[in-house]
């Protein structure tokens, strides 16, 4: 079936946010991510510097300890394409759910993604990743 670049580089960000939510390491690090990223979510007070793939991945995979299921929505993308490169700005929302928390089982993340990716030979990779929190709602701290 024939793809559109627009489909490609869509499928590269529902990646992002599915294996991230199924804790795909290995994907995300092969599939989604190039080597080395900009990246930058310190709108949550966290690292804006360039990591490794492997670096984002046993970052998430240790701040995921003890959360019993991860769900992100994403859509909105305004997309802008210019050849090898392509910057896309997405919505989404983060929920976490953790059983045992007892000021609440849940809390979400409302914000943006900014999202540069790169195709370097035949697939779309994300080469930057910024983070924008807009608020977030319930057991912030799912203690």
């Amino acid at each position: 079936m024939l793809r559109s670049v627009r489909d490609e580089i869509v499928e590269v960000v529902n990646k992002l946010f599915v294996f991230t939510d199924n804790q795909n390491w290995d994907g995300l690090r092969m599939e989604v991510f190039t080597n080395q990223v900009e990246f930058d979510m310190s709108s949550l007070g966290g690292v804006k510097a360039t990591l490794t793939s492997a670096e984002i991945c046993e970052m998430w995979e240790t701040g995921f300890i003890g959360v019993d299921h991860i769900n992100h929505l994403a859509g909105n993308y305004i997309i802008h394409i210019d050849d090898n490169t392509a910057n896309v700005l997405a919505y989404a929302t983060a929920t976490h759910y953790k059983e045992s928390a007892t000021l609440g089982k849940t809390r979400e993340f409302v914000g943006t993604y900014d999202i540069g990716l790169i195709n370097e030979g035949s697939d779309w990779r994300i080469w930057q990743f910024k983070y924008n929190v807009k608020f977030i709602t319930g057991n912030a701290d799912l203690i």
